[in-house]
């Protein structure tokens, strides 16, 4: 969720896939130290990734953005995650690249080189789409993941989400509003640094959030505020959640920290299996450096998380 605007601030919004690293610091030369200090390249042979998969078919299923790229570990029966980036649901894909470092697409080799399967996928951004059609692409992109990873050696019966800020939004609308075929195949979801997850709470708003950024992407032609409980993603925790990996950085915001603390606490309540990580040392743009390292916090609780959940052969 991006900073109410100020005058020393107004640079700042939540990942900014273009600049993931230019919003933390604003000037181009730190940008690239900060990646060369965060990012390593994990390798992973060519034969082992398959790009621009069309996930979504049909006269609705057409537009670029209906693409995932599939990073495969060697062997079979392996678990798949899913990854959904962020960007303001308005900017980003699977294939940005930050000074150079292809920051999605070494999440997926990362884990794949672990024997974990990763699609990174793209989605519809707004205003192409509203945020209920992005939850729907998120949505068509699972079911392809359900119904076709076993051909290219994966468990159809070991799929886990996970995303990072406004990929966390739509995550949890899937992983909450998932149908009964689904909640056979979802294991887990790793929600990192996510926004808009209650849009209700008044003290989100007293921490700083600027209630007109979410107004613009949520909204639509609602003349009222159900649109605030619609587009929330705790709201739609209902009767079902899979085990979720709560995750925010240790530099986060107040009132992201605050978003990632009431998901915690609902699914907490509803007696879903769930916990919560701190990533020290980082803040929500430069998390996403850390999920694909072995020597940092995300990226080992992650795959901790995905061994434990994933179900005996």
């Amino acid at each position: 969720m991006p900073f109410r605007p100020r005058p020393r601030s107004a640079w700042i919004r939540i990942a900014l896939p273009s600049a993931l690293l230019l919003t933390l610091i604003g000037c181009a030369p730190v940008v690239a130290i900060g990646v060369r200090v965060l990012y390593r390249r994990v390798d992973l042979p060519r034969a082992q990734i398959r790009e621009d998969i069309r996930y979504r078919a049909g006269a609705d299923g057409g537009d670029a953005a209906h693409r995932l790229d599939l990073y495969l570990p060697t062997g079979r029966d392996w678990p798949l995650i899913i990854f959904v980036h962020g960007g303001n649901w308005d900017s980003g894909d699977k294939n940005t690249r930050v000074g150079g470092a292809d920051v999605y697409a070494n999440i997926g080799r990362y884990y794949a080189s672990r024997g974990i399967g990763t699609a990174v996928i793209d989605y519809r951004l707004q205003p192409g789409t509203s945020w209920r059609g992005q939850v729907e692409d998120v949505r068509a992109a699972v079911h392809w993941a359900a119904d076709s990873i076993a051909a290219y050696g994966g468990r159809s019966n070991a799929l886990f989400l996970m995303g990072h800020s406004a990929g966390t939004h739509l995550i949890s609308h899937v992983a909450f509003t998932a149908d009964t075929a689904l909640r056979r195949r979802l294991r887990g979801v790793i929600a990192v640094s996510g926004a808009a997850l209650d849009l209700v709470d008044p003290l989100t708003w007293k921490l700083g959030e600027d209630p007109v950024f979410y107004e613009r992407r949520f909204r639509g032609s609602d003349p009222g505020d159900h649109w605030r409980v619609e587009a929330s993603a705790i709201p739609q925790l209902m009767d079902y959640a899979p085990p979720f990996l709560v995750m925010h950085a240790g530099g986060e915001k107040p009132a992201l920290k605050r978003q990632s603390q009431l998901l915690l606490a609902a699914l907490q309540r509803h007696g879903s299996p769930s916990s919560l990580v701190v990533v020290p040392g980082q803040n929500h743009s430069r998390i996403v450096l850390t999920l694909s390292r072995p020597d940092r916090t995300a990226g080992p609780a992650i795959e901790a998380f995905v061994r434990g959940n994933t179900p005996p052969r």
